[in-house]
């Protein structure tokens, strides 16, 4: 696995097209385009990692998976009533969307969506209580303790976060947030600005793999609804040729990082900050579609 990992990070760095990064948030703008790491968590034990893994770097979106799993934990399945189930289609941050189809967002990982699971998991807290629980969770989760919300990029976030304070009043104006638009948008601004290295997202989405010795924080039932959403809305408008080219379910952020899991197998954490044109790593894209060759890990056998 080590030597698979090193080729995949050595192929990497040969790159010439490293995509562009999120410039559309001040914070994310200045990281290097050059970074890579890969991390890989074996429901056996085994950790094994290659490049820039201790370079902590925004989850973003990723931070979704880690919240819809706390929204089901508090309201289980009438979280479905106010928000769907299938792929958009659309760009993560579409309005059309949303007005289209009523203010109930199409699925959970689109932005509209995880606006409803923030403040799903919002309700009765105040935002500094529900970001100290999801904390806790990811610090579990993970089994570190030195995971930390970079400050400077949740306020850059929310200095220019227009299209999702639009998202969320129109959801507010269909009766689909109980929280105020400015709470729910703070703390969600703040929860995707959750700082983790790949090692520390690889340990973490081991919650999602049924193997014994793993933290048990979610269901098997829970499990595998979590990632058949990774798998089919995952990637936005991208779901299609992630699911085309690697065949396991996964989450992107635009942050750079993507977190991926081979059911039974593995938890596998990428991060490369420039993008492709869905919004989705493209390094980190490329690397996860090479890994599934080399190891012939897949959920269609």
């Amino acid at each position: 696995m080590q030597k698979i990992l090193d080729e995949i990070a050595a192929n990497a760095l040969k790159a010439t097209d490293l995509g562009k990064v999120a410039d559309y948030i001040p914070e994310l703008a200045k990281v290097d385009p050059k970074q890579f790491a890969i991390s890989i968590a074996t429901a056996d034990g085994g950790l094994f990692s290659a490049g820039d893994c201790d370079t902590p770097f925004s989850i973003q979106s990723i931070s979704k998976v880690f919240v819809l799993a706390l929204a089901l934990g508090k309201v289980g399945d009438a979280l479905w009533k106010r928000v769907g189930r299938e792929p958009s289609g659309l760009s993560f941050d579409s309005v059309l969307l949303l007005e289209r189809e009523n203010g109930v967002p199409r699925n959970p990982f689109i932005n509209a969506g995880a606006l409803v699971t923030t403040d799903t998991f919002l309700n009765c807290s105040t935002p500094r209580e529900a970001l100290g629980a999801l904390l806790r969770f990811v610090r579990a989760a993970s089994d570190r303790d030195d995971i930390h919300i970079d400050e400077s990029v949740a306020h850059s976030e929310l200095d220019t976060a227009h299209r999702n304070f639009a998202l969320a009043h129109y959801l507010a104006s269909h009766r689909n947030l109980t929280n105020t638009p400015e709470h729910v948008l703070g703390t969600y601004c703040h929860q995707c600005a959750i700082e983790m290295t790949t090692v520390q997202l690889a340990l973490a989405g081991r919650i999602l793999l049924d193997a014994e010795g793993l933290p048990s924080l979610l269901s098997h039932q829970r499990k595998r609804r979590i990632n058949a959403l990774m798998m089919t809305c995952g990637h936005y408008d991208g779901s299609g040729d992630f699911a085309f080219e690697v065949g396991l379910p996964g989450k992107s952020g635009v942050g750079g990082g993507i977190l991926v899991i081979a059911p039974g197998r593995a938890s596998i954490a990428v991060w490369s900050p420039g993008l492709n044109a869905y919004g989705n790593s493209k390094r980190g894209t490329e690397a996860m579609a090479e890994l599934a060759r080399k190891t012939g890990w897949s959920v269609f056998g």
